[in-house]
């Protein structure tokens, strides 16, 4: 139960992120690099203060970079969608994670294909369909959003599969993505120059929150739940996120229609098939222990 209570947490963290993306006037480029960045030094400190910083062999090094190569792809292309399109584009395209998840996963992990879970993530999708309608006006900013899904997807099923220490995996990891961002950023900036690569003032703060508390935070919980909780539950699991991320861009930004009907229909979607995914998947176990106690 704990290890929920986690995953909901970095939900909910997660659901702040697409805030900062409005709220920080950098490009989508220089908001990822300056993030990354920012992440990989907090965790130089900590680990300078505690005198211990991970070490893996050059194979399990060179993993664990690749894959923080896919979350800074990930980074870039979900802070793409929100300035392309808004904060809602963003966090409910994300929502596909957990359909990019079933997909991706039995070819990765070499596992049986699983029906079931297609049909939870489905619900999911119905659902996300319902709250947002995608116009467009929007068109690149969505896609830009699905390709970031699926890219998270493939970062969530490579965390499960390479069993190292949390920390370890979180360090070699946000190394991996801003060096990335850091080949990427020169070629980057040509295809779209800017006045200035330095943050402001209140930017600087912003991304100190959001690489503190929305990115080391929130992965060192994503990847410790990950050795306990499958990556499709995680995956589902974030389909709440675009209820959290909506609700807080209503209520910060503004950025807020009337919600209608079809919008609490949509959630109640969501929101069941994360449950009925977590019920059913845990029924064995709640069967078990409830026979013991009789």
């Amino acid at each position: 139960m704990n290890d929920y209570i986690k995953l909901h947490i970095s939900v909910l963290l997660a659901g702040f992120t697409g805030i900062f993306g409005k709220l920080i006037h950098l490009n989508e480029g220089l908001l990822v690099f300056y993030r990354l960045w920012f992440a990989f030094l907090i965790l130089c400190i900590m680990f300078c203060m505690v005198n211990k910083f991970p070490k893996e062999n050059l194979k399990a090094g060179l993993k664990l970079i690749g894959v923080g190569m896919l979350l800074g792809l990930h980074f870039l292309l979900f802070y793409g969608s929100i300035k392309y399109a808004n904060i809602s584009v963003g966090v409910v395209c994300y929502s596909l994670v957990g359909f990019f998840t079933v997909i991706f996963g039995p070819l990765i992990e070499k596992i049986k294909f699983s029906w079931s879970d297609l049909a939870y993530s489905l619900i999911a999708v119905l659902g996300i369909g319902l709250i947002f309608n995608f116009d467009t006006g929007n068109r690149f900013g969505i896609i830009l959003g699905v390709l970031s899904a699926a890219v998270f997807a493939l970062y969530t099923i490579y965390n499960k599969v390479i069993d190292r220490p949390p920390k370890s995996m979180l360090f070699y990891e946000m190394g991996g993505g801003a060096l990335f961002i850091s080949l990427i950023m020169p070629f980057y900036l040509c295809f779209n120059p800017v006045q200035t690569v330095l943050p402001s003032y209140s930017d600087f703060g912003y991304l100190m929150i959001l690489a503190f508390f929305c990115t080391v935070g929130l992965y060192i919980l994503h990847i410790q739940v990950l050795k306990t909780i499958s990556p499709f539950t995680v995956a589902l699991c974030g389909n709440l996120e675009p209820l959290y991320g909506i609700g807080i861009a209503v209520i910060f930004l503004g950025e807020a229609k009337e919600l209608s009907l079809t919008f609490y229909i949509g959630m109640f979607l969501i929101i069941l098939s994360v449950f009925l995914q977590s019920f059913l998947k845990n029924r064995p176990a709640a069967v078990e222990i409830i026979d013991k106690n009789q």
